[in-house]
């Protein structure tokens, strides 16, 4: 019927006149079997189905069957004719150049077939079939002796589609109109089929709509493949002739006899903006090229192709397919739904391959200007129309009127997709900026608490200016600084809540009072207080109103609301010190600071001086308030006292407003080492008001006694890790002034106290209890007055004082307590009580007094006041009062000739140290006066037995036996008497 045999004839001649033509046509075939349409069978045969189906004008369908190494594919549609034959056996041409839509294109599609068999068949049930040969073709050719040197050349291989042949064998499926079968070769093209099998997908019927179904059955099992479900946005068009003209200019004759251009996006419907692992990621033109698309849905589109059919061949078409690509998708995202899936879809700018990015180009230019994002209240607008806020969707919906082109929740603000589309993101700090003014005019109290309820409070910082309205009408920029009146039932102790105050007597405080129907504990996170009496009262308007209150116009009202809240706040007496600047009435119907009043009744009032100018308390407010909140407003009861903690001992920052406050703080320093971190005191308390103080013996009664007895105790401070104690404030003040009968306490003792010191100090009056004398100063023991800070400075200074009385055994005494002090802690004294010719008396340093550390010295400095101590603390106590030593204002040189003499043996059973021998003077010079011994240069110098006595002594080292030794060298006899004294010596002697 198709005449197979004036086809192989034709082809055979050409081949024999022109051997040339058979080696290209070989190479041709092969070529695109091996080349460009290698993997492409499944798609060839789905593309004649589809070619079939739509010249036909019926629904496509294909079905493969691959079973006992053989492929059928069964369609329905068209019949094969003789056009067809032809088109099948003759590469280049196609027989559809004429049918708009049709999927082949280019006449060699077909030649997919060779790569895996090499005796196609095709057939239809109202046409008739044809078959074509590899081994009947090799055999036709081999007959030609014009082709014998081709044929040797390809080594056997031949054109397999070139020459067809009849036949009717094939036996059409029923339900089908065509079928071909490929017999396949081997192994390796049976698993390639299978592959390109279980790789076909919805890109089959999407890229040719009229294939409505491809049914796929391999060993016995079957899947459909259909495009239902998907969403496809289709774009096509006729060219005109001045566009052929200017588009088709470097393209083949053929393509430019077909001027359609078609393009088409698709995306699952079930899957939106992902077709990963459904479809290879490329340009479908229509059937699967190698450029890389790497857009979540499939293009599929008429774009030109180069000769190896993989790739899209750059030029003027494709530039205008492109452009109509771009329009088509952003049409694809306008009619799917408007759902944040909807992201996934748009593109970014970076794509896989020139053509990628150049579609991807296109689209992002496009998108911002078009409507496709969904808004809470203004429909769909643009992206450059739309704004993106972070946040739950009833957030969302309180800012919705506020925020113009507002995104509902779930359109993640952080997407990149709403960078490309230009929405703008909105941080929540600038909604928070937005939520004022105009804008918000309009809104109550109650809309503000229900915005609190869900605003985001992830990030307190970014809310931290959000706008509060006031009971008052105001609305301020930030809960900081503002007070929550919380009075629901079981919230606050009744006696710590403002319940019971009426909020008309707060009003003249100027106070930032929350509108209860606003309130949220969202504010309280913010920096608001919760409105107690407390902190109410340490609201700084509170304090500004306090302040201001005595040069206010009407401070009435002021100290009415503060008085209220003292009440309610259940504060004591020096609890908020800085109430004492708080404008009050005094009876005299002038206006004072409230630390400047004093309570008529009270215990101060007789204490204080008559000249200093306190006011007294007006006797209404008294009555009103009761004396105990006056107190704690600061009006004077009894003493007031200063209680805080953790303060530093920096002059910036320790500032009670204390009388003589800064050098208290001078002198603690000066107590503690020098540090880069101030000291801190844990606990500090002070009485205040000292200075007016008249009747000093009733007010230390008071200061002796519990509570006020505990502002005596030292202070604990913490420095450098250490805790140390140091004077307290008011100690400190009481010590340095004349409270004990005119007398200040540093200048007294107690009547118990050490006896060294009676003379130096006077005796403290009786009846006041000792342990706050001396807390106070008052001097108790000579040890503790030499460990006290100064104190050994102080104990000099009443030595030299002349007026006061020492005997010579009480300065020996505290010559001996001195010389234990740290000559650090001393500076050196101008005078000195001394003795000077056996008389005590006090010496300028300018006399010259010197320290004896030697008896044999005392007759060469006796015209000298004399500083006399135990010899063995002679050094110590030269360096602690800066005196010379005798030996190092006198040379001690012996200047007389005398006679060594043995010393007696008697002496040395008494002495058993002395030397054996001592030098006997007739006159005894040293320094050339006459003296009656010298210890020198090793050697005992002696004149008489008093000398020798003294000296003998001296050397041994016992200087205390002088005496007896001097009554053995008159009457050596007495010797076993002496020893038998000595035995009888207390053990404390020996």
């Amino acid at each position: 019927m198709f005449d197979t045999a004036r086809l192989r004839d034709t082809v055979l001649a050409a081949w024999t006149a022109s051997p040339a033509r058979f080696r290209e046509d070989a190479n041709a075939e092969e070529d695109f079997a091996l080349g460009g349409y290698r993997d492409r069978l499944v798609v060839e045969l789905a593309q004649n189905a589809a070619d079939a189906a739509l010249r036909a004008g019926v629904p496509g369908r294909l079905r493969l069957t691959l079973a006992d190494g053989v492929l059928l594919a069964a369609n329905v549609g068209a019949p094969l004719d003789q056009t067809g034959v032809e088109g099948l056996s003759t590469l280049r041409v196609s027989g559809k150049k004429d049918e708009a839509g049709a999927a082949g294109r280019f006449g060699v599609g077909f030649a997919a077939v060779v790569s895996v068999t090499d005796a196609p068949s095709i057939a239809s049930r109202a046409t008739g079939g044809v078959r074509w040969s590899r081994e009947e073709t090799a055999a036709l050719v081999a007959a030609r002796p014009e082709l014998a040197a081709e044929l040797e050349g390809r080594e056997g291989h031949v054109p397999l589609l070139r020459l067809p042949f009849s036949d009717d064998s094939l036996d059409v499926p029923e339900g089908f109109d065509t079928l071909v079968r490929l017999p396949l070769r081997d192994q390796v093209a049976e698993q390639a089929v299978r592959r390109m099998l279980e790789e076909a997908g919805p890109a089959l019927p999407l890229s040719m709509p009229a294939l409505e179904t491809v049914e796929i059955e391999v060993d016995g099992r079957t899947r459909t493949i259909s495009a239902e479900g998907w969403h496809v946005v289709a774009e096509s068009g006729t060219f005109t002739p001045e566009q052929v003209a200017e588009l088709f200019a470097d393209r083949p004759t053929e393509e430019r006899a077909r001027p359609y251009w078609e393009v088409r996006w698709a995306v699952p419907g079930d899957r939106r903006g992902d077709v990963r692992g459904v479809v290879h990621r490329v340009v479908h033109a229509p059937t699967p090229s190698d450029e890389p698309l790497d857009l979540p849905a499939l293009l599929i589109a008429s774009f030109p192709m180069t000769t190896d059919r993989r790739h899209v061949a750059p030029g003027p078409l494709t530039d205008f397919l492109v452009a109509r690509a771009a329009e088509a998708y952003v049409r694809l995202l306008g009619e799917l739904p408007a759902t944040p899936d909807l992201l996934d879809l748009v593109p970014g700018l970076m794509g896989k391959g020139a053509l990628d990015a150049a579609i991807r180009r296109e689209i992002v230019k496009a998108l911002p200007d078009t409507p496709l994002l969904p808004t809470i209240s203004e429909g769909v607008v643009a992206g450059n129309q739309a704004r993106a806020v972070e946040g739950s969707a009833e957030f969302l919906a309180k800012i919705a009127g506020i925020v113009p082109g507002l995104l509902p929740a779930g359109w993640a603000s952080r997407h990149p997709a709403l960078t490309t589309l230009g929405v703008r993101r909105v941080d929540l700090a600038d909604v928070v900026d937005m939520l004022s003014g105009e804008a918000v005019e309009d809104k109550d109290p109650a809309w503000w608490r229900s915005l609190y309820e869900v605003l985001p409070a992830d990030d307190l910082e970014a809310v931290g200016a959000i706008a509060v309205p006031l009971a008052d009408g105001r609305l301020v920029r930030g809960p900081r600084g503002t007070l929550v009146l919380s009075q629901e039932s079981g919230t606050f102790d009744p006696a710590s809540s403002l319940a019971s105050l009426d909020p008309a007597l707060l009003a003249p405080l100027g106070l930032r009072i929350v509108h209860p129907d606003a309130a949220h504990p969202l504010l309280l996170r913010l920096g608001a207080a919760e409105a107690t009496p407390r902190t109410v009262l340490e609201d700084p308007l509170t304090h500004a109103a306090v302040s201001e209150s005595l040069n206010s116009a009407d401070p009435e009202p002021v100290a009415q609301a503060v008085l209220a809240l003292v009440d309610a706040a259940g504060l004591t007496a020096g609890e908020a010190p800085w109430l004492a600047d708080l404008a009050l009435r005094g009876a005299d119907g002038e206006l004072y600071a409230a630390g400047e009043l004093l309570l008529a009744e009270g215990s101060l009032a007789g204490l204080i001086d008559p000249e200093v100018p306190f006011g007294v308390a007006a006797a209404d407010l008294v009555e009103k308030f009761g004396p105990h909140v006056l107190a704690a407003a600061g009006v004077l009861d009894g003493f007031a006292v200063v209680n805080d903690s953790d303060v530093l001992l920096d002059p910036a920052e320790c500032d009670h407003d204390l009388d003589l406050e800064d050098e208290w703080l001078e002198a603690v320093l000066d107590l503690l080492p020098d540090l880069d971190v101030p000291p801190v005191v844990r606990e500090f308390t002070a009485v205040r008001d000292l200075e007016y103080v008249a009747d000093w013996p009733n007010a230390l009664a008071l200061l002796s006694r519990p509570p006020l007895r505990a502002a005596l105790r030292p202070m604990r401070v913490l420095a450098a890790g250490e805790t140390v104690e140091v004077p307290s404030y008011t100690a400190w003040w009481l010590s340095r002034h004349p409270v004990l009968g005119g007398r200040r306490p540093t200048e007294l003792r107690l009547p118990t106290g050490d006896p060294l010191l009676f003379g130096l100090y006077g005796e403290a009056p009786a009846g006041i209890d000792e342990d706050a004398l001396k807390m106070i100063g008052v001097r108790s023991t000579l040890a503790d007055l030499l460990d006290s800070h100064g104190g050994p400075e102080e104990l000099l200074d009443l030595l030299a004082d002349s007026s006061l009385e020492v005997d010579r055994a009480q300065l020996r005494s505290l010559w001996i307590a001195l010389a234990a002090v740290d000559p650090a802690r001393v500076s050196p004294p101008e005078a000195v009580r001394a003795v000077l010719k056996g008389t005590v008396t006090v010496a300028d340093v300018g006399d010259g007094p010197v320290v004896v550390e030697a008896p044999d010295l005392l007759a060469l400095v006796e015209d000298r006041p004399l500083v006399l101590a135990p010899f063995d603390l002679a050094e110590a106590l030269s360096e602690v009062l800066d005196l010379p030593l005798a030996g190092e204002v006198v040379t001690g040189a012996v200047t007389s000739a005398g006679t060594e003499r043995p010393v007696p043996p008697e002496v040395r059973s008494l002495l058993p140290g002395a030397p054996a021998t001592y030098v006997e003077h007739d006159e005894l010079l040293v320094d050339g006066s006459p003296v009656p011994w010298r210890f020198f240069e090793g050697a005992v110098h002696a004149t008489g037995v008093d000398g020798l006595a003294r000296g003998l002594a001296w050397a041994a080292g016992q200087w205390g036996d002088r005496l007896a030794v001097a009554a053995l060298l008159r009457d050596p006899a007495r010797v076993p008497l002496l020893l038998a004294e000595a035995d009888l010596d207390p053990t404390a002697s020996i």
